[in-house]
């Protein structure tokens, strides 16, 4: 069934609002998303109504909050098609659930001399991590390089293969390129080369269907912020019964079984990785998010970023002095609703305050992700615009417009006649 994009724009208070007459454009969303009133008044309610520590009291509402937190693990397993709650174990956000398989499988499975394999796009979540662990464990992390700046490049993937690493590490949609990686693909390979794969799934999994299952991977990471719910709330998928085999890294209350002066027993599945009070109003305004975006359909917001996306793209090819970075046009098909772009002779800082001044939200520098912009893409910063379900084609006239106002500004074409004279 078709969605209704327009009416979903009124759920979000936030859009309505507006700085010195001038409407609010939201193109940040691969940083965070806004929320709809649906998520907001879940929180609301759950403090209003049923606040209390879940796992601990027999009374009513803490059972509730106890439902609660549980149902929206059920809801998350049941996005990406995980099988159980008991594969679903939250954190603070993607950061966190990489750091806690790097600390946790890693330190365990990886030895001195073994290889990690992640590529030249990832974020720093997904380097710095397995950076810190071949550090502590004399480990060698290689990197799949990149195909014309914005695939991976898989013959140099299966060379970099054959030296057998323990742990390969992959970007899902690039949060610079856009780049929709052909993880299933990576993980097949990863598998036969007898690595363990894990999946940065934080600009996939609120964007389009994912499903763990299909891809094979053995972790994937993502943020409730990036997917209509609140901060401080993350997602780390694994498999069961390599979760089984793996030792927590931190323990406490409501992570154990028992616990004597000298020894305790882990509690059961998710919550053997789940120390101490959790992030309860998270987990509920998590819930609720799943809930929104299983009402409005994965495969509707996946083709209406599409149409948006290629929409832009088509603007912004008409334009001077304006580069685009990631999959061209023709394969638009292949990018998440991320275009990150540099106008000639502008600083990509100064491109963001002047659509600022125009109430447009766009991110300006590196994007976490120096190795990529700095090294592969030879730039000190790139700008940023990206798209989610309640923007629209008028959001991206204004950005272009703003792209203008931005030549206009700083006198652009004059500048560059006078370097010609």
């Amino acid at each position: 069934m078709a969605a209704d994009f327009d009416r979903i724009r009124k759920d979000f208070p936030i859009l309505a609002t507006s700085f010195a007459g001038k409407p609010l454009t939201y193109l940040d969303s691969a940083a965070t998303s806004q929320k709809p009133a649906q998520v907001i008044d879940a929180i609301t309610n759950y403090y209003r109504r049923y606040n209390a520590n879940i796992h601990r009291g027999v009374y009513r509402i803490s059972e509730e909050a106890t439902s609660v937190y549980t149902h929206s693990k059920e809801l998350v397993a049941g996005l990406i098609n995980a099988g159980s709650y008991r594969n679903i174990i939250y954190n603070r956000n993607t950061t966190e659930g990489i750091n806690v398989v790097a600390l946790t499988y890693g330190e365990q499975q990886v030895k001195k001399g073994d290889h990690i394999l992640i590529s030249e796009m990832e974020h720093h979540s997904n380097i710095v991590p397995w950076q810190l662990l071949a550090k502590r464990k004399g480990a060698i992390l290689d990197y799949i390089r990149l195909k014309g700046a914005a695939h991976l490049d898989m013959e140099d993937l299966k060379r970099k293969l054959e030296l057998e690493p323990k742990m390969v590490a992959v970007t899902h949609v690039s949060n610079v390129l856009g780049t929709i990686n052909d993880v299933k693909e990576v993980t097949r390979l990863a598998h036969k080369a007898g690595a363990a794969v894990l999946v940065d799934a934080a600009q996939s999994v609120p964007h389009m269907p994912v499903d763990v299952k299909d891809i094979g991977c053995d972790f994937m990471a993502f943020s409730g912020h990036k997917m209509l719910g609140p901060a401080g709330v993350g997602i780390l998928y694994g498999k069961e019964d390599i979760l089984e085999k793996t030792e927590p890294i931190i323990g406490g209350g409501d992570m154990i079984r028992s616990v004597e002066f000298q020894k305790a027993t882990w509690n059961d599945l998710p919550w053997k990785f789940e120390a101490g009070t959790p992030n309860i109003e998270g987990a509920v305004g998590l819930g609720a998010a799943v809930e929104y975006l299983n009402s409005v359909g994965m495969r509707n917001i996946r083709q209406h970023e599409l149409k948006l996306t290629k929409y832009a793209m088509e603007r912004l090819a008409k334009l001077k002095d304006v580069r685009v970075y990631g999959p061209g046009l023709k394969d638009a098909e292949k990018r998440g609703g991320v275009i990150a772009f540099n106008i000639d002779a502008v600083h990509p800082h100064d491109v963001s305050q002047i659509f600022d001044s125009e109430n447009i939200c766009i991110r300006a520098g590196h994007h976490c992700a120096m190795p990529l912009v700095t090294g592969v893409l030879g730039e000190g910063a790139v700008d940023r615009m990206s798209f989610y379900l309640y923007n629209n084609e008028a959001d991206v006239d204004r950005a272009i417009a703003a792209i203008d106002r931005v030549k206009k500004v700083l006198r652009l074409g004059k500048a560059k006649r006078r370097e010609s004279v």
